[in-house]
């Protein structure tokens, strides 16, 4: 009988132990998908910041006259069809949970994006100002889902640190 109680007493600390380190492995798991999303989202980020300072240093050159409509509106469609391949990336993205309100309305603010800068390519392309002001509606709503974002995932991260 005291041979079967040994048995039962090493076996469940074995078991305690087992659970521990499944639970610690569990939150190390979880904590490494956090991070590869964190890291993920910030080299969007990144780029669509890089491939948006071209795009107006581009525009920046044809106000000043060193490079012709045309060679902007090609460039615009260029710039058009990498962003597109960027707003793509959210889609392969895996957000905790707590994150993906705030991953939705990055990539919201993305799209807002694209749609400004076909209307400013349209605006300067034909001249008609009503693309200029729905480009300048269409960079506002970008903003606001941008911040909306911000706001979103800073809450989910602190909330995340509380745990």
């Amino acid at each position: 009988m005291k041979s079967k109680t040994t048995y039962l007493a090493i076996a469940v600390g074995i078991g305690i132990i087992a659970l521990a380190i499944f639970f610690t492995y569990s939150a190390d798991q979880a904590k490494n998908r956090g991070q590869y999303y964190g890291d993920s989202l910030k080299s969007i980020q990144e780029e669509i910041k890089q491939t948006q300072t071209e795009f107006y240093s581009k525009k920046t050159m044809l106000d000043e006259s060193t490079i012709t409509i045309q060679d902007f509106v090609s460039f615009g469609n260029t710039h058009i069809q990498k962003m597109k391949e960027i707003l793509t990336k959210y889609d392969t993205l895996s957000p905790p949970e707590t994150f993906v309100k705030s991953t939705e309305l990055f990539k919201a603010s993305t799209q807002k994006q694209i749609e400004s800068d076909e209307s400013l390519i349209e605006w300067i392309a034909t001249n008609d100002t009503s693309h200029r002001i729905r480009s300048d509606l269409l960079l506002q709503e970008s903003f606001e889902n941008e911040m909306a974002a911000l706001a979103s995932f800073n809450q989910a991260k602190n909330n995340a640190g509380q745990n």
